[in-house]
């Protein structure tokens, strides 16, 4: 099961379920939807869509989601928390969640081929061979 890392400041805001959707600079995509991921101190999540998108094509839409008030305050999230030099060469992910129920069991593989619009489990996705461990899903982000 894939872990996702916040800061410590978002956490309430994903608890309190005003938090829906984070945005990841990934070289390639480490997520899939249908897949269950873990949030130390919230809990686990149910991944609902991971899109690529292009930074010039956020809106306020998804400043609200991603828990900020303007686009421009998610923007300067967003440069603080990539620097240029970390963010080269890398594609940005719009990723939607959900708090899993607390009772809930993880879903089940349906066989479908994993690709994100499959409601079951797909294989995990590995790193491509001299990938380095650095470009795994567990940074902490917005």
């Amino acid at each position: 099961m894939a872990v996702l890392l916040f800061k410590k400041k978002f956490l309430p805001a994903i608890r309190a379920g005003q938090k829906r959707q984070t945005l990841r600079f990934w070289k390639w995509r480490l997520m899939r939807a249908g897949q269950r991921s873990y949030i130390p101190g919230v809990g686990h999540i149910v991944i609902e869509k991971v899109e690529e998108v292009r930074l010039e094509d956020l809106t306020e839409a998804d400043a609200l989601a991603d828990g900020f008030a303007t686009l421009q305050e998610l923007h300067a999230a967003l440069a603080e928390l990539y620097p240029a030099n970390q963010a080269a060469g890398r594609k940005l992910f719009r990723v939607t969640f959900s708090l899993a129920p607390r009772d809930s069991s993880p879903p089940v593989d349906t066989g479908h081929s994993g690709t994100a619009s499959s409601s079951g489990v797909g294989p995990q996705i590995a790193a491509p061979p001299g990938s380095s461990q650095s470009d795994n899903s567990s940074g902490q982000n917005s």
